[in-house]
């Protein structure tokens, strides 16, 4: 297990001691299974209606995402649309193109703050796999025109994807898990599952409704803290979704001293630094969670907070650096601040 791995598993840790654990009391875990896809550890715990068939098709359909969508994997359709870039379109399947163009219009949404074609940045920093390290100066400047959404065009006529700068590449690593979350939440229900989690390393998407009748209560991690520590709950009704990024998932610290970690910033071609720590977003679709939560921590605590206000069926919660919780106005009762050492504040527009 690597690094970003055991990370994630210790997110998961968080996240199944608040949604699973005490969300299952009255009834056992019916069946449950957990792979390496996506980059982390994918969890499906299965509560009512479980059949293997159903658990065996999801994690199928998981993996078939990643064997798609993955930007470091040979061979995938991913890569060879990169392969191209500047040469030729290249055609896509129907499942890529739905995932690039949400990614695409979230591009649009947050002004250019999240950008799947940020993949030159990507591979020149590596953070979470081997060879991370800082870029030089003049790596990030040449990467940089090399991360345009524009110049990402997408034909669904002809079914194709065509960068049209030598040397792009498209990263979808901020939103495949998401859909990917949906795609599996989808399956377990038509395989007759009634109640379940899936969490694909800290995306969360609950089926059906608790055995018990109550709302599922899903824990949002401690940034601060490694061990799994969740600062708070929230109470989650009907086929919902959660998602966070955070400075925590992946991270090095460089031979300077300082802590780079993965959210990177579009123009300046570095990690972010804005005062957060992490975003959480709570949807009804997992792939507009994961888009709209790395936009939201890129666009900063104000500009996000006041997107996720504007947009219907979103909700948020924002942490800085000094401890402090911002929450949408839709989560005020349905969040629950448990960790002392943070602090509920206000934002005002």
């Amino acid at each position: 297990m690597n690094r970003f791995t055991y990370r994630c598993a210790l997110v998961f840790a968080a996240f199944v001691f608040a949604s699973c654990s005490a969300g299952a009391k009255g009834k056992p875990v019916a069946g449950d299974g957990s792979e390496l896809a996506l980059g982390t550890v994918c969890s499906i715990r299965v509560f009512d209606g479980y059949s293997a068939q159903a658990l065996d098709a999801a994690f199928a359909r998981i993996r078939e995402i990643d064997a798609t969508m993955s930007a470091n994997a040979p061979g995938t359709a991913l890569a060879s649309i990169n392969d191209a870039a500047g040469i030729r379109p290249v055609s896509a399947p129907k499942d890529l193109l739905f995932v690039l163009e949400k990614a695409l219009s979230y591009a649009s949404l947050s002004g250019g703050a999240f950008d799947p074609s940020i993949g030159p940045l990507v591979k020149l920093w590596n953070i979470g796999m081997e060879g991370e390290r800082i870029p030089s100066v003049a790596e990030i400047q040449d990467a940089l025109p090399l991360v345009d959404a524009a110049s990402v065009l997408v034909d669904d006529s002809a079914g194709t994807v065509f960068l049209a700068k030598k040397g792009m590449r498209l990263d979808l690593g901020a939103i495949a898990k998401g859909y990917a979350a949906d795609e599996a939440a989808h399956i377990l229900s038509e395989h007759g599952v009634h109640a379940a989690v899936v969490d694909l390393g800290g995306n969360i998407k609950v089926v059906g409704k608790k055995p018990d009748g109550q709302p599922w209560r899903v824990g949002i991690q401690n940034p601060l803290d490694q061990r799994g520590a969740y600062l708070g709950v929230v109470e989650l009704q009907g086929e919902a979704t959660m998602v966070t990024s955070g400075v925590y998932e992946r991270f090095f610290i460089g031979e300077d001293g300082m802590r780079y970690h993965h959210i990177l910033d579009t123009k300046s071609g570095y990690p972010i630094r804005n005062g957060l720590t992490s975003i959480t977003v709570i949807a009804a679709s997992s792939v507009d969670a994961d888009g709209l939560s790395t936009s939201l921590f890129a666009m900063g605590l104000a500009a996000g907070m006041e997107l996720a206000e504007r947009l219907p069926d979103v909700e948020a919660v924002f942490v800085d650096e000094e401890r402090r919780v911002y929450v949408s106005s839709g989560l005020q009762k349905i969040f629950t601040l448990q960790n002392p050492d943070f602090t509920l504040s206000p934002l005002a527009f």
